[in-house]
């Protein structure tokens, strides 16, 4: 991992593209990463939990794209209960901005009565997605969130969804864990076929 703060859009293309990401410490330094193994979630294996199932059928949730993309990340950067710091600094949410308004970042949102109360947001490129950060302030909705995600990934043909590091969070979706050698011809295949992010027509 290598120290640099100077951190825009261009520099995230250049790092998602070449099999990096960048993390915030506490005092805002940014890390770069590049780990060994690396998590991914096999997009065709995914299954929605049974307790899940009866959520999704009655509609619960309204799910859009895109339509509150820095409201998503600021939501995923307000530290958990468990945490006390988080690794999305205002630099990064900002880099991140500039890449959604250029098209390759993206947020699923899950709404209950209007109100935005779950969600998630990752880079895309080509036929890769990669999954950043997802947050819930209702029971269900961010995993109602990654349900969508993983049919917006399937109706668009994509090929690969980065975790990043295994944690038990990803664990749950059916991340596993591969070499990064592995990882990176993954990513070279995957960039090589163009794909749209968009909700499929029901």
């Amino acid at each position: 991992m290598e120290n640099d703060n100077s951190l825009t859009a261009e520099a995230l293309i250049y790092a998602y593209t070449s099999g990096v990401f960048p993390m915030a410490e506490s005092d805002g330094t940014i890390y770069w990463y590049r780990p060994d193994p690396r998590a991914i979630i096999p997009i065709d294996s995914y299954k929605p939990a049974k307790s899940l199932k009866p959520i999704l059928n009655r509609g619960q949730f309204e799910v859009r794209i895109d339509t509150q993309f820095e409201a998503v990340i600021r939501a995923c950067a307000e530290p958990r209960a468990y945490e006390q710091e988080t690794w999305i600094s205002e630099e990064l949410i900002q880099a991140y901005v500039d890449l959604h308004q250029m098209g390759f970042a993206h947020s699923v949102e899950a709404y209950l009565d209007g109100e935005l109360v779950g969600g998630l947001y990752g880079v895309h490129f080509a036929s890769a997605f990669f999954g950043e950060s997802m947050f819930m302030k209702v029971s269900n909705a961010s995993k109602v969130a990654f349900h969508y995600l993983i049919e917006i990934l399937r109706a668009n043909e994509f090929n690969l969804l980065d975790t990043q590091f295994m944690n038990d969070n990803v664990q749950r979706y059916g991340a596993i864990e591969i070499k990064r050698s592995a990882y990176e011809k993954l990513l070279e295949a995957a960039l090589q076929q163009a794909c749209e992010f968009k909700l499929p027509s029901k």
